[in-house]
């Protein structure tokens, strides 16, 4: 069985939402996490959880996410961390993609965050697009564990972050033919520092990249991580989903 350690599911990306859990329950995958990105999304994860038993969720507010951003929403935060299956702060961290980035304020958010995850002891689950050693620079100041989702750093800034405790979270990018650094990460990494996660609907892995991404395309990637390291895919499964358990089920 696996776990999708990060997926999101809004009733603006599927319509029949009931089928894509059953789906992906079908496809072997035993559990997702889905993640939340601003309030919207944030108040859709926690009613996902409530109404499907393969569901948990990560609450948190994206770097690219914030034009709405309101200081109340830190006691929000608080005030649900500790709902039942609530696993992680997530998805939060940095982006540097575009050119009219407000990084301080980026880095304030996401600090603030930082700073409730320690409080209550939570594990966190990081974006990070062009803004690695920012990432780096900021998470090292924490005693956090988490991952670092659909990573696509260096191999070694993937190091680093392990050192730090972090896992290092595999996409659908690493069935790419131009995915050279993921890949080499795959190659030079055991296997007991990853985590398998979608980033659904976006990133969907070859063969299926024209189609919408759902978390039942975990064994697709988890196949591609096996032939990488030239091992049994049911040892990826078994070590993988040992390693979200791990972090995130504890």
């Amino acid at each position: 069985m696996y776990v999708d350690t990060h997926c999101h599911i809004t009733s603006d990306d599927y319509d029949d939402i009931p089928k894509l859990i059953d789906e992906i329950y079908k496809s072997g995958v035993e559990k997702i996490i889905v993640n939340g990105c601003d309030m919207k999304s944030n108040l859709q994860v926690l009613e996902l959880i409530k109404e499907y038993d393969i569901v948990y969720g990560a609450i948190g507010f994206h770097p690219t996410e914030l034009e709405e951003f309101d200081d109340s929403y830190f006691e929000w935060l608080e005030n649900h961390i500790n709902d039942d299956k609530i696993v992680a702060i997530g998805e939060i961290g940095l982006d540097y993609h575009y050119e009219d980035t407000d990084k301080k304020k980026q880095q304030i958010v996401f600090k603030r965050q930082l700073d409730i995850a320690s409080k209550y002891n939570k594990p966190v689950i990081i974006h990070c697009r062009d803004a690695i050693q920012d990432t780096y620079n900021i998470l090292s100041n924490y005693h956090l564990s988490g991952s670092l989702h659909c990573f696509s750093g260096s191999l070694e800034m993937a190091l680093e972050f392990i050192k730090l405790g972090y896992l290092i979270g595999i996409g659908g990018v690493c069935t790419f033919k131009n995915s050279k650094n993921i890949k080499k990460v795959i190659e030079n990494i055991d296997l007991e520092y990853f985590i398998l996660d979608t980033d659904s609907p976006y990133l969907t892995p070859e063969p299926f990249r024209v189609e919408k991404n759902s978390s039942k395309n975990i064994p697709i990637i988890a196949k591609k991580i096996a032939e990488i390291k030239d091992t049994d895919v049911n040892k990826v499964a078994k070590i993988t989903t040992e390693n979200a358990d791990r972090c995130f089920f504890r």
